[in-house]
């Protein structure tokens, strides 16, 4: 997904659930309708978290991906 430029950055790194998750839903309407936050967590709870969250909400995670002891996740807003 290199391809990807994220409108939005988030270091969520350090953040215990469900905080990683909320932090996105707080910043998602930061980006226009299309745009990407890209967020980087270290608590494992988010690789169920976010991916949930965004199914619930009506956004779509474009990546989420374990990277050495952190995960890196692009999440498109829908509406």
């Amino acid at each position: 997904m290199s391809d990807v430029t994220p409108d939005l950055e988030l270091d969520l790194r350090g953040l215990l659930c469900p905080m990683p998750m909320v932090k996105i839903s707080q910043n998602i309407s930061k980006v226009p309708v299309g745009g990407v936050v890209r967020a980087v967590a270290t608590d494992a709870g988010s690789m169920a978290d976010i991916p949930a969250w965004a199914k619930s909400t009506g956004n779509e995670v474009l990546q989420a991906e374990k990277s050495g002891s952190e995960f890196v996740f692009l999440v498109k807003r829908v509406k």
